[in-house]
């Protein structure tokens, strides 16, 4: 299967590159806005230097591709209409406007927990506790915390429509990821020892504890996320639909069911298991 990857060397195209890269049966092509040295340690792939906003250079991307995982966005809750624009909307229509003239046949988009955040803006912090009870899935209504979340709200409105109004693409896959990081922090304590890291607080303080209270819930591991991307390339069963992105936590509030059932999605990790960062 040939297989383009947008945003590719940010958290989540990068543990692709980890996990997939060397699969049996896959041929990955990485379309990031800058490529690698040789020297990096994600140097020396396949790459195409563009923006998703610049439609000829992604539509010459997308030819001959089987699917593309399309991960290119402005990622943060704080970003204005002008930084959520051009990547998350304009960039969307493009990559399925590029599928469908290249007939391109899957679509998997990183979507966010953030198209439901509300609920999490309400029920925190109690949220984070084991046994809370609050279990989102697919049926919930949307509730996007920030223009980041709207944003990706549209995007699986627009993927929706494509797929059941033109013949390509074929499947569209909307994973609503939770929380994956950069190797070095890839594990429930992760977020919280990135703001020891920057200064933000002390290991140990309240807020370092609120940040692994929450991780322990929405962590998805790298392995994991890049095993959810395999099941949905696999799949071809799917004409729309949307899944959790989150390993097996035990205090999640995000539904597994669905994903195990539709495409077979079985996570390796749950956050419980860590009872401190590693050494």
């Amino acid at each position: 299967m040939d297989v383009l990857v947008t945003g590719a060397y940010g958290r989540c195209g990068t543990a692709i590159i980890d996990h997939l890269h060397d699969h049996e049966g896959y041929d990955f092509t990485y379309y990031n806005r800058s490529d690698r040295p040789d020297e990096h340690p994600y140097g020396g792939y396949e790459t195409v230097v563009g923006d998703v906003a610049d439609f000829e250079t992604l539509r010459e991307a997308c030819e001959g591709r089987d699917a593309v995982v399309h991960l290119a966005a402005y990622p943060d809750t704080d970003g204005n209409w002008g930084d959520v624009l051009e990547p998350n909307v304009i960039g969307m229509y493009n990559v399925l406007e590029a599928a469908r003239d290249a007939e391109v046949e899957s679509i998997v988009f990183g979507s966010t927990n953030h198209v439901m955040g509300m609920y999490e803006v309400e029920h925190a912090p109690e949220l984070y506790s084991p046994g809370y009870g609050l279990v989102l899935d697919h049926t919930d209504p949307v509730r996007p915390d920030s223009l980041y979340g709207a944003s990706k709200s549209f995007g699986e409105d627009l993927g929706r429509y494509y797929v059941e109004n033109d013949e390509y693409p074929q499947r569209f896959y909307a994973l609503r990821i939770c929380t994956v990081n950069m190797p070095e922090y890839d594990h429930p304590y992760g977020d919280a020892e990135s703001g020891v890291d920057d200064g933000d607080f002390e290991r140990g303080s309240d807020e370092y504890e609120r940040w692994v209270a929450r991780m322990k819930a929405t962590w998805q591991s790298r392995r994991d996320f890049a095993h959810e991307i395999d099941c949905c390339l696999r799949d071809d069963t799917v004409e729309f639909d949307i899944f959790s992105g989150v390993s097996a936590n035990r205090r999640r509030w995000y539904d597994l069911e669905h994903a195990r059932t539709v495409i077979g999605y079985e996570p390796q990790d749950d956050a419980e298991e860590w009872d401190a960062p590693p050494e």
